[in-house]
């Protein structure tokens, strides 16, 4: 997670200063990275994963912001078995940095995106059980 600091957005204007809280860039890119066609879930902590069964949704579940040479995000998620890894992981970068800059007007220097692991879809399963009892018919 980030640290509490507040990113201040440049305002040309004289109307006084805007601030974004991390927490805000952290659930942009949290939606915008679980949006994307082939990624099957955001990957969570023990915390995030008992708020949900409590029937809150985390945003920000799988994505942590770091100051550290720049503004950063580290994005860690599942994907869908049979998805061109490269392409996903592009498409989740692009719309990061597209959603923080439409959004807030925040640039990144970075989005590190960390595949977690590839989730099989659950249809083979069943077809396998399919299988299974067809042949018992016999």
């Amino acid at each position: 997670m980030a640290e509490e600091a507040m990113f201040a957005i440049n305002d040309k204007g004289t109307l006084g200063e805007i601030e974004v809280a991390p927490e805000v860039i952290e659930v942009i890119s949290g939606i915008a990275a679980s949006e994307v066609d082939g990624v099957y879930a955001m990957h969570g902590n023990l915390s995030s994963g008992v708020t949900e069964l409590f029937g809150r949704v985390n945003h920000k579940k799988g994505v942590y912001l770091s100051q550290e040479d720049g503004l950063k995000v580290d994005v860690y998620c599942y994907f869908k078995y049979g998805v061109s890894v490269p392409t996903v992981a592009l498409e989740i970068q692009k719309r990061i940095r597209e959603q923080l800059l439409h959004m807030t007007d925040i640039e990144l220097n970075e989005v590190n995106v960390h595949i977690v692991g590839i989730v099989p879809e659950k249809n083979v399963l069943n077809d396998l059980i399919d299988l299974y009892e067809e042949d018992g018919d016999e």
